[in-house]
């Protein structure tokens, strides 16, 4: 009987012995296999069609990823759904680095309109910040009010006649909007576009009074003086120069912060090993001189965060959005839409 145990036990702790050395040969082939990445061209996901902001970003990334990254990026568009089509593959993606996406605000504003196939702030993890586009208040340039303070008069004397357009309902430009309109105590009537184009020559056709948009789509029409910016929503003001005399919000006294950023993200969790090695080669790439001057020449700005500072800012602006698209209505209207 003793044997028979004794055997029994022999064999059962062969048995162990395999599988554990099995376990370790796995995780020695992961960690080996993560300490080859890259061995093939990366996939960068676009959620926006060719020629957009983001996808100009994407295209300088694009640029410069073989000498930072080891292989080359390989781009692909795949606009619609206000960013969920592109988001949903990049999240069912396998975590093995060679899935990555562009994404913004969206990937925040889009789950708090209701259900999306999957909660992209958990099912995706940011590995860098490129860079941050808050929206501007602008006007026609040939229009009477000289400050914001001037516009807020007028509308408070004269209910329901000044309109503001926006890139979409829902959109950060249209949260920017609603959040003015309700800081200062006004009703402005929202009038959303196709795109910042459209919402510009609506604006220059005197179609509607006023635009929240992103500062490149008028940047050349601030320079001839057929638009004006009242005010930025933004921290601070725009180091731009032809941006610089445009006050933020907050120093004239509303409370207003709407601003896009764009990002290089990925599917939640990618290996240690890879997500090293993918931040610090984007982080490189992002603080070159010559890709910051590329950048410039867009329009943009640098504004680099790491992935955990990125992951830090996701969970603020949740809070921050989750309660404003409440408070404004966004979320009502959008609902009322659906129905």
């Amino acid at each position: 009987m003793e044997k028979k145990f004794l055997t029994l036990l022999s064999l059962c702790l062969f048995i162990l012995s395999i599988m554990l050395g099995g376990c370790t040969t796995m995780e020695n082939k992961t960690v080996s296999t993560a300490k080859k990445y890259p061995e093939k061209p990366i996939t960068l996901i676009v959620p926006v069609g060719v020629g957009g902001g983001m996808d100009s970003v994407a295209r300088l990334l694009e640029k410069a990823a073989p000498a930072q990254l080891g292989q080359p990026l390989v781009i692909i568009n795949k606009p619609g759904g206000a960013g969920t089509i592109a988001w949903n593959d990049l999240a069912s993606a396998t975590p093995d680095g060679y899935t990555l996406g562009m994404s913004g605000v969206e990937v925040i504003l889009q789950t708090l309109y209701g259900p999306t196939k999957y909660h992209y702030p958990t099912a995706l993890q940011p590995l860098a910040q490129i860079s941050t586009l808050s929206m501007v208040m602008a006007i026609k340039g040939d229009q009477p009010w000289e400050t914001l303070e001037d516009l807020n008069q007028y509308a408070k004397q004269h209910p329901g006649q000044i309109k503001f357009g926006h890139v979409g309902v829902g959109s950060i430009s249209h949260v920017a909007g609603e959040t003015f309109a309700k800081s200062s105590n006004i009703h402005l009537e929202q009038v959303p576009f196709q795109s910042p184009a459209a919402a510009v020559a609506s604006l220059l056709g005197g179609h509607v009074q006023t635009i929240f948009i992103n500062p490149t789509s008028v940047k050349e029409h601030l320079k001839n003086g057929t638009i004006r910016t009242l005010a930025v929503a933004s921290e601070q003001r725009l180091t731009d120069p032809d941006f610089t005399n445009t006050p933020t919000f907050k120093e004239l006294g509303f409370d207003v912060i709407g601003s896009n950023w764009y990002e290089v993200s990925a599917p939640k969790d990618l290996p240690i090993e890879v997500t090293y090695k993918l931040s610090e080669g984007f982080k490189k790439i992002i603080n070159d001189p010559e890709f910051k001057k590329d950048i410039e020449k867009l329009g943009l700005q640098v504004t680099y965060l790491g992935p955990k500072e990125s992951q830090e800012k996701w969970l603020m602006a949740n809070q921050k959005l989750t309660k404003t698209v409440q408070e404004t209505g966004i979320l009502d209207t959008i609902k009322a839409q659906r129905k």
